[in-house]
């Protein structure tokens, strides 16, 4: 039996041979791809992309230089952010539905059409790519370290009281400590995202940057820069992927408390209660667009007010039209992204079960996740939409990849919160690792599991829309990147408002079911 609070010891070097073969597998599979399938042409292999990777390493390394330099600055902005508004929140409970909401509403607004927004107000530099980094990261840090805020008992806030502190000695003494597990998976989640960011920034008119080189290989139908900048930018993620994962075990060694939180309804807020605070939300929202455009004194034709919004959705002549141009592209996009996220929640959270039941599916099966979710969306859809048409295919199974690795990286940090005193008292009667799981891991990994469901929804959302930008030529993605060609601000602000509104009912939707959940098995959760 494992002693309660006491970690195993790490796998033996000989454990690790699975997870060599995996990745020896996966480039075989790869090589035999692009030369034994006749798909050369959208395929460039291992031993072509190292080629590639030799004869232009300068070009490379320099472009690469200015892309991490714009994903580190965004990452450590926006985890910062996340920090910050994660201990506003709890040092002020009140706010705290107001500040999740707006916190939600800026994330949800769309890479695709805040890019060459940013682009024109900063103009020339990096100031889009830091800045859309940083949006990328912040929320997927944001929510499971929410969730670690909260897991802890009810009891050492209790004792927290009794000593006559408040609540800045439980941020630091009890909940600081018990959120780090969560902490570190938001941060191993945001390591590809702030890459992602970076480039889809760099797509709107840097000088520099693997996104420009991106953009240069499609125009020039380049398979091999293509695939060597995907492998460059896996390669690059997957670095600050196992980075994260080790500092997280060397500091956080403490077991996983036992929380026995009181029983609370999980009715929630009364229905006026929520709509007050929803249009609380809104109105800040607002106002907040309203003051930002007017104290920076921007350019209406391109920075639209709430009013142009308004007016081009209600009252303009061709009001109408708009709306009918704007259902239809939402229709098809949410028929992608509903599917894909789906496909995807469901996918990480099995392979996070069976990895938690087998160290050598661990091995085998997480190299290849992780590979998987590093390599940037705006380098693989069109490859992929080529392989598997324009269709529904290809689009969902984009989405899913997006949606499926958070999962998969909370659901995993979830597991492992399981008591190790709960779990001896289960081996203890003779219990067997299912009903360990069904008993005891799999209601710690609840939580978890809900804050990778709400991420999600906006995640899925950017992938369809940048699927279609890139791509697919169909959809609100296709309708946002046309506006901005031609000028078309109301247009474009309108998809921009649209968007942000159904990803945050979408969320919202999500959240309730969350509620319900927790109300039994981990009402700790549930906001006080």
């Amino acid at each position: 039996m494992i002693a309660a609070g006491v970690r195993p010891a790490p796998a033996p070097p000989g454990r690790l041979l699975p997870a060599l073969l995996s990745c020896l597998g996966l480039l075989a599979l790869w090589e035999i791809a692009a030369l034994g399938l006749g798909t050369s042409y959208v395929i460039a292999g291992p031993l072509e992309v190292l080629s590639y990777l030799a004869e232009n390493r300068a070009l490379m390394m320099r472009a690469l230089s200015v892309t991490l330099e714009s994903a580190a600055a965004g990452f450590v902005f926006g985890n910062l952010a996340a920090l910050l508004l994660g201990a506003l929140a709890i040092l002020f409970p009140r706010c705290e539905h107001l500040l999740s909401a707006l916190v939600l509403l800026v994330f949800c607004l769309p890479l695709v059409a805040t890019g060459p927004i940013l682009r024109v107000l900063y103009g020339p530099g990096d100031g889009p790519q830091v800045t859309l980094a940083a949006l990328a990261v912040y929320y997927t840090t944001y929510v499971p370290l929410m969730v670690g805020l909260r897991a802890a008992p009810a009891a050492w806030f209790d004792l927290v009281r009794i000593y006559g502190r408040g609540r800045a000695s439980e941020l630091f003494h009890v909940r600081a400590p018990a959120a780090l597990p969560y902490l570190f998976a938001g941060l191993q989640i945001a390591a590809p995202a702030a890459l992602l960011g970076a480039m889809v920034g760099e797509f709107t008119g840097a000088e520099a940057g693997l996104g420009v080189l991106t953009v240069r290989a499609m125009r020039a139908l380049d398979v091999p820069a293509l695939w060597a900048i995907a492998a460059l930018a896996a390669a690059t993620a997957i670095a600050g992927y196992v980075l994260i994962g080790w500092l997280a075990r060397v500091l956080t060694r403490a077991p996983a408390p036992v929380i026995l939180s009181p029983p609370r309804s999980a009715a929630g807020p009364r229905a006026h209660i929520l709509g007050m605070r929803a249009g609380i939300a809104a109105a800040v929202a607002v106002l907040g667009w309203w003051a930002i455009m007017e104290v920076f004194a921007l350019n209406p034709f391109f920075a639209k007010r709430p009013l142009d919004v308004f007016q081009a959705l209600a009252t303009d002549a061709d009001a109408a039209a708009t709306r009918r141009t704007l259902s239809a592209a939402m229709l098809q996009t949410l028929g992608f992204a509903l599917p894909g996220y789906v496909a995807g929640l469901a996918g990480g959270a099995v392979l996070a079960v069976i990895v938690s039941l087998s160290r050598v599916a661990a091995l085998v099966m997480l190299p290849l996740a992780v590979t998987l979710r590093s390599v940037p969306i705006v380098t693989t859809a069109p490859l992929v939409i080529v392989l598997l048409g324009r269709g529904a295919l290809g689009t969902v199974v984009l989405v899913a990849v997006m949606v499926f690795f958070p999962t998969l990286v909370a659901c995993l940090y979830g597991l492992r919160q399981a008591p190790g005193q709960i779990l001896d008292v289960m081996r203890s009667y003779g219990a067997g690792a299912f009903p360990q799981l069904l008993h005891a891991r799999l209601p710690a990994m609840l939580p978890a599991f809900f804050a990778a469901a709400r991420m999600a929804v906006p995640a899925s959302i950017l992938a369809t829309t940048v699927v279609e930008w890139l791509a697919t030529g169909r959809g609100i993605g296709s309708l946002m990147a046309l506006s901005a060609s031609v000028s078309d601000y109301d247009m474009l602000w309108s998809c921009v408002v649209i968007v942000a509104l159904l990803t945050v009912l979408l969320h919202g939707a999500v959240a309730r079911i969350e509620r319900a959940v927790a109300g039994r098995y981990a009402n700790e959760q549930l906001a006080r």
